[in-house]
């Protein structure tokens, strides 16, 4: 593992760029459209190719890989049973409730990818795609539900938007085209390898532009509860699953990683969709974003 000088020069990067971001949006500079045609282009082309190119090379017949999804299966399941408990006890509405979730559940995937980048290299991304795999869909549908909580109208307005997600769509056809042997040939690879690495500093500055640090008044209790909830609990007990369940060195910490990382910029979006309180949800965006860049050195500095 990376002692935390390592750590250090690895992440230090990835903030710098969404400093960046926040910079050139707050000055005007390429220009307002500029960042909603960023987001789209990265969300429905780059990412996808980012995904299904780790994917498509994944390690999907690894020894340890049952034990690191059951793992990720098991946060899940913990965290969510935790927060109904605490809906039930508090009586917060699904508006107030889908949101704590998704600052709890969701995970700012473009972060996280850079992160593994830069701490574990080509075999962090191959174990990285496999977990997005099982987290993006579960996530995802977990979210929906918790902000219709108070209006599911049927099975079908719930899992529609789920399977056309362009994420899970490149997951789900880069995990078949590894299953079935197929590699991509006479160019194919270097384009999707173009592709994927615009991605992620793209996806970053687009991070950055995203931040409102006017959000941030109002509701401090809350912000600061989901925010330790979010960047300490859930890396905390990830690792003890981890622990639990054996798991090797480098799988262990890229699932505490994925646990500690800071919710969606995109949590915003679908809030506001979904009838959630989406001015705590661009608190929760901003302060946990600010908090991760020293929280995600403390955390992976305790893995390693």
């Amino acid at each position: 593992m990376p002692p935390m000088s390592y750590i250090l020069v690895a992440l230090w990067p990835l903030f710098v760029l969404i400093l960046v971001g926040y910079g050139m949006r707050r000055f005007g500079f390429p220009g307002e459209g500029f960042w909603a045609g960023a987001e789209r282009l990265n969300y429905y082309i780059l990412f996808p190719a980012l995904l299904f190119n780790s994917l498509i090379a994944a390690p999907l017949d690894h020894p340890a890989l049952p034990r690191l999804l059951v793992a990720v299966v098991l946060v899940l399941l913990i965290a969510t049973a935790g927060l109904l408990v605490a809906r039930r006890l508090r009586e917060w509405r699904a508006s107030r409730f889908g949101v704590l979730l998704q600052g709890m559940l969701r995970f700012n995937t473009y972060l996280g990818l850079a992160a593994v980048s830069s701490l574990y290299g080509k075999e962090g991304m191959l174990f990285a795609a496999v977990m997005l795999a099982v987290l993006v869909p579960t996530v995802n549908v977990l979210s929906v539900m918790a902000l219709s909580a108070d209006n599911i109208k049927s099975v079908r307005s719930l899992l529609l938007p789920v399977a056309k997600n362009p994420l899970i769509l490149a997951c789900a056809a880069g995990a078949a085209v590894n299953l079935a042997g197929i590699e991509p040939k006479w160019g194919a690879d270097r384009l999707l390898t173009m592709l994927a690495n615009t991605s992620l500093p793209l996806g970053l500055l687009s991070v950055g532009a995203a931040l409102k640090l006017d959000e941030l008044r109002g509701q401090l209790g809350t912000l600061v509860g989901n925010t330790v909830g979010r960047l300490l609990l859930m890396p905390a007990l990830a690792l003890v699953i981890a622990w639990t369940l054996a798991l090797p060195t480098i799988e262990s910490a890229i699932l505490v990683l994925f646990f500690a990382l800071p919710t969606a910029p995109t949590a915003y979006v679908l809030a506001r969709q979904l009838g959630g309180d989406s001015h705590l949800m661009a608190g929760l965006i901003t302060f946990q974003t600010l908090l991760s860049a020293i929280s995600l050195l403390l955390v992976m500095a305790v893995v390693a």
